[in-house]
């Protein structure tokens, strides 16, 4: 198992900033890829972005791209997103998830969530 710890999510105004830390423990070893999800009241979870732990190759939705960054810190198991131009519309409780090697097409580990409000 992974075990994921999400911080650093709060109130925040538009346009202002924001980074979030992800921290994973346990079979950190089987890492494949770190990803962010979130989900607004009443919405479905969504992917936001993501990034692979070997290669580094990292993937963003549209409403995100050029306003969000994601990193990994391998030796802190640790990966984070750094949000910027931050919009009402990000509101939302950001979620970090884990893919192991062993199972590449789900995300199997998840944390349990931060809560990012940006206000107009």
């Amino acid at each position: 198992q992974v075990q994921l710890v999400e911080s650093g999510g709060r109130l925040v105004q538009a346009g202002e900033s924001l980074r979030l830390s992800c921290a994973a423990s346990g079979r950190t070893f089987s890492i494949y890829r770190m990803g962010w999800f979130r989900q607004a009241p009443g919405k479905e979870r969504e992917f936001v972005a993501a990034v692979n732990w070997s290669g580094g190759s990292t993937y963003y939705t549209d409403s995100v791209k050029g306003r969000f960054t994601i990193s990994r810190d391998n030796a802190k198991n640790t990966v984070y997103l750094q949000m910027n131009s931050l919009r009402p519309e990000d509101t939302a409780v950001y979620y970090c998830a884990v893919r192991e090697t062993r199972n590449r097409n789900e995300y199997p580990y998840w944390g349990q969530g931060t809560q990012v409000t940006v206000s107009s």
